[in-house]
């Protein structure tokens, strides 16, 4: 499955510096937060680095396609602002937020029983669908052409790059197989990335013994 999965040439114009870990984690067994997943998030609050230069970058990348980082932000710098209040929200998404604001990296997570196709990283040509939640209804909302957009078949996952994930492949207290994708750019070390991506699999395991657990560097 982790082969399937692309970064178009268009995007790799805009940055040629990115690389994604892409991480499979099946047979998960996820629940509410709890002590460890909690504590895992208090962790992390407690080493955040806002002023990590990761976060630079990002704001960067986010101008290069249009997209104001002061108002959208990248998803690391808004999980950093908040670092010492983050939400508890279920045991696999508290795993990889304390992942994501400990290494001040943007990290995504996916149900990928709700995909259809390969997950790929494009820029957008505007009509694609992204499903919401608005004013308490779902909705049906469009990215600008352009945009860096991760998608599927069906439309679009993640608007600007990794701002916003749609409703439909969000993580779960249900969701099984998850797909993680851990987004670095210049000046953020390979190795680095890489032990994000060793911490986030030792609290799926602690969360799931079971757990399978697969990777690929996607340069």
């Amino acid at each position: 499955m982790l082969e399937r999965i692309v970064v178009d040439t268009a995007v790799r114009e805009l940055r040629p510096d990115f690389a994604v870990l892409l991480m499979s984690a099946e047979g998960l067994v996820n629940g509410p937060s709890g002590a460890a997943s909690e504590g895992w998030l208090k962790t992390a609050g407690a080493v955040a680095d806002p002023s990590d230069p990761h976060v630079g970058a990002w704001h960067e990348a986010y101008t290069a396609f249009g997209a104001k980082p002061k108002r959208t932000r990248p998803s690391v710098d808004a999980l950093l602002r908040r670092a010492d209040s983050l939400p508890a929200i279920n045991q696999v998404v508290d795993a990889y937020n304390a992942v994501s604001v400990e290494y001040a990296l943007p990290i995504g997570g996916e149900d990928l029983d709700t995909y259809e196709g390969p997950a790929r990283l494009v820029r957008a040509r505007g009509d694609e669908p992204f499903d919401v939640i608005a004013n308490g209804e779902p909705a049906v909302e469009h990215p600008s052409e352009g945009e860096v957009i991760w998608r599927d078949d069906k439309g679009v996952t993640c608007r600007r790059w990794n701002w916003r994930q749609c409703v439909r492949t969000r993580i779960t207290e249900n969701t099984k197989n998850a797909l993680f994708l851990f987004e670095r750019l210049e000046p953020y070390p390979i190795d680095r990335l890489r032990a994000a991506g060793d911490a986030l699999a030792d609290h799926l395991r602690a969360i799931s013994p079971e757990v399978r657990i697969a990777t690929r560097l996607l340069d």
